[in-house]
């Protein structure tokens, strides 16, 4: 009997893959991933182990065997989740792998843009040592507030991390019962109540129509002159003119920003020329220890969906209406 193939699309830690040989899978690490190659690559494969490619209706129409895709983190607007559905083709996430990884970065946020630790490094390496009296002020995270908007997995962590710098979370997320919130020592909040008393604002939302330039012009107007907003969830989210706006007028103290509405970002983008945001690659989630979690966690959610449905994580399952009994 011929084994199941599985097409992983875009590097992803060995343990995965390993997961899926052991689990006898035929594994094809494609290479090229533009479409027509997408197209030829992807025609027999039983699954599909995604990193960031796009996958729409033109490359799925041709995916003539195709029984699910398991997305290497926890977005998946690069999928074309309504032809999915229409076609009974199981959508898996990795939704327990990335949120510490993602909170300590929002963390690393938190202190960089409140520190001077970029200008405190740049004055002991040009020997002005004694010019520190003259750095703009720095702040404490002790007993500032701070607004998580979306409250999942990892808002979660965020939550448990703030707490241990002794920060006062509030939390926005009409989805989830206040009584939830408050399990987890926080507070439930109005949006715009939160955004007008928060030092800090840190985004957790997934990009869709309803969320789209969710924090624009007139959330950013509400915000104190010395808070620090974060995005690390997807682009989009926050409109990023208006938050150019924001950080170039000095309305708000600082940004930091993992995830952009175009990626790469253009090499003119305006964020470019600002001292008081800090800019990362998209890689919030990719510590050595989460992309081995994901690759396993993606590979499992593939793997178990296929051949041991008992073992999946259904939680994992985007679209469980194509759970099997």
């Amino acid at each position: 009997m011929d084994k199941m193939k599985i097409a992983i699309v875009g590097t992803v830690h060995q343990k995965g893959l390993e997961f899926l040989k052991d689990n006898e899978f035929e594994v094809l690490e494609l290479s090229n991933f533009n479409n027509q190659s997408l197209k030829n690559e992807l025609k027999f494969v039983d699954g599909i182990l995604l990193r960031t490619s796009k996958l729409d209706e033109d490359i799925l129409s041709h995916c003539t065997n195709l029984k699910i895709i398991s997305r290497h983190g926890v977005g998946y607007d690069n999928v074309d989740i309504d032809y999915l559905n229409r076609n009974k083709i199981a959508l898996g996430i990795t939704s327990t792998s990335n949120a510490v990884s993602v909170a300590e970065h929002v963390m690393s946020f938190f202190i960089y843009l409140t520190k001077n630790l970029s200008l405190s490094d740049s004055l002991v390496k040009k020997g002005d040592f004694e010019r520190k009296s003259e750095l703009p002020n720095f702040f404490e995270l002790f007993e500032k507030k701070v607004l998580i908007v979306g409250f999942g997995r990892i808002g979660k962590e965020v939550a448990k991390r703030c707490q241990g710098f002794d920060m006062k979370v509030y939390v926005f997320d009409p989805f989830l019962d206040s009584n939830i919130i408050k399990k987890y020592n926080c507070i439930p909040i109005d949006k715009n109540e939160g955004l007008a008393l928060a030092d800090f604002v840190t985004v957790h939302l997934p990009l869709n129509e309803n969320t789209k330039n969710f924090i624009s012009k007139t959330e950013l107007n509400l915000m104190k002159r010395n808070s620090v907003i974060v995005n690390t969830s997807r682009g989009g989210i926050i409109d990023e003119n208006s938050l150019y706006e924001a950080l170039n007028s000095k309305l708000i103290k600082g940004a930091g920003m993992d995830v952009f509405e175009s990626e790469p970002p253009s090499s003119k983008h305006p964020f470019f020329n600002l001292d008081n945001i800090l800019l990362t690659p998209h890689n919030a989630a990719l510590t050595l220890e989460c992309r081995e979690r994901m690759s396993l966690e993606a590979s499992e959610n593939i793997a178990y969906y296929l051949k041991d449905m008992s073992k999946l994580n259904k939680d994992n399952l985007v679209n469980k209406s194509f759970l099997k009994d």
